[in-house]
């Protein structure tokens, strides 16, 4: 699609992924998945990027053979008509009710802990969040990205910095025997930690503006997958060498809580800064995400409309000024009713599974070859995920018939991958 600057590289790409997979994450799935499968969880990591490269390599292709800015909505709009299109369209903006305020919620908490806010200083620092990210979006998306590549730095500074103080190194890990593992906690840890892989969807809306797509995409989502799961895996094993999980620690206090034991208490803001940055680069790259799908929905139905129009460095400004308005509203809502951070962050996830098997779905009409046959894999283990959900995805399901249901009817159109 023209309009968008194509201004983003592999190194920047990499960075956006990597950070946009991090996010929240880092600080609290180790501890989690530690507490599910003790020295397991070493294991764990390397099986969940095995299961979930098939995934990735669904959205390379599709990222690489049709990059444009709506991302999942255009790829099922290729393999399933407009107005599978639409659905899909709302159903992904249909998480920022639930998604975003729990973000904001968790990023909040990072100021809390480290400088004792109260409730109003809390809303102000959201206040801020949305605000940077507003200006962020006042330049193209390749701005965003080399701000994300520090952010991934930093992280990555953080676990080395832990590994280096704490004396850990690969001879020194404890590699449990794989016939000790238990199936069971290895299955229930999986489930938790696949979390930490949501983001590809939302990845998929930046292809349009890489320099060169068909070559820096592919490589970007992969590079960014395995990067983020070294960061995880590297966490997983100062955790467990520090014994920093489970008891009444909360799981997002377990790093925070190994870099005050090794580098004091004055080291503790540093430490909320980093993950407060982390939440950040995962909240602005879904945002941005968001903008560029309303964007490129509007610009191609109406072109003139106020939300299809683009700012001076071609970023679609006008439409990511709208999610954030939404994205304030949503949490304000959130606030003042008192709804449980879990629950919005469930709610959210099931549509992110969703999404996902729609891609999956997309690709094995459109895709060829091995690419063809990931997505097969990749329709598995969504379906797979929405089970383990359970109950919890009637949410998403809902949210969809009750979109296929009202949204108006297109015609229909279908494409193959050369």
């Amino acid at each position: 699609m023209s309009g968008l600057k194509q201004d983003i590289g592999l190194v920047q790409g990499i960075g956006l992924l990597s950070t946009s997979l991090l996010g929240t994450g880092v600080f609290a799935v180790p501890a989690l998945a530690a507490q599910i499968a003790d020295s397991g969880s070493l294991w764990a990591w390397p099986l969940l990027i095995l299961l979930v490269f098939p995934i990735a390599i669904a959205f390379a292709a599709l990222g690489r053979h049709f990059p444009n800015a709506g991302g999942a909505a255009h790829f099922v709009s290729l393999a399933f008509g407009p107005h599978m299109a639409k659905v899909t369209g709302w159903l992904f903006l249909s998480v920022i009710p639930v998604g975003l305020p729990a973000a904001l919620q968790i990023a909040s908490g990072f100021w809390q802990a480290a400088f004792g806010l109260d409730q109003l200083g809390l809303q102000l620092v959201q206040l801020a969040t949305l605000l940077t990210i507003w200006f962020l979006g006042m330049r193209s998306a390749g701005s965003s990205a080399n701000i994300q590549v520090l952010i991934a730095i930093l992280i990555v500074a953080m676990v080395v910095a832990i590994w280096w103080k704490g004396g850990i190194t690969p001879a020194t890990i404890d590699w449990p025997a794989v016939q000790t593992l238990s199936a069971n906690s290895m299955f229930n840890a999986l489930a938790v930690m696949f979390w930490c892989f949501v983001g590809l969807e939302a990845f998929a809306h930046l292809a349009a503006e890489f320099r060169n797509p068909e070559r820096d995409f592919p490589r970007a989502l992969l590079i960014g997958m395995l990067v983020a799961g070294g960061v995880y895996w590297g966490c997983t094993v100062a955790v467990l060498a520090f014994h920093a999980y489970g008891g009444d620690m909360a799981a997002a206090a377990s790093l925070p809580s190994i870099v005050v034991q090794l580098f004091g208490s004055h080291a503790l803001w540093i430490a909320c800064i980093i993950g407060y940055l982390a939440c950040f680069a995962s909240l602005n790259i879904y945002t941005q995400s968001f903008a560029r799908l309303v964007w490129s929905q509007n610009y191609e139905h109406r072109p003139k409309a106020w939300v299809a129009q683009l700012s001076r460095s071609r970023s679609p400004l006008n439409a990511l000024t709208l999610v954030l308005l939404c994205s304030l509203i949503a949490s304000l809502a959130a606030y003042y009713l008192t709804l449980p951070l879990d629950a919005l962050i469930v709610y959210a996830n099931g549509i992110f599974v969703f999404i996902y098997l729609l891609c999956m779905l997309s690709g094995c009409r459109l895709l060829k070859g091995r690419s063809k046959v990931m997505a097969f894999i990749g329709s598995g283990l969504c379906i797979l995920l929405l089970i383990m959900i359970g109950w919890k995805t009637l949410y998403a399901i809902g949210m969809f018939m009750v979109l296929w249901l009202i949204l108006p009817k297109g015609r229909e159109q279908s494409v193959k991958a050369e």
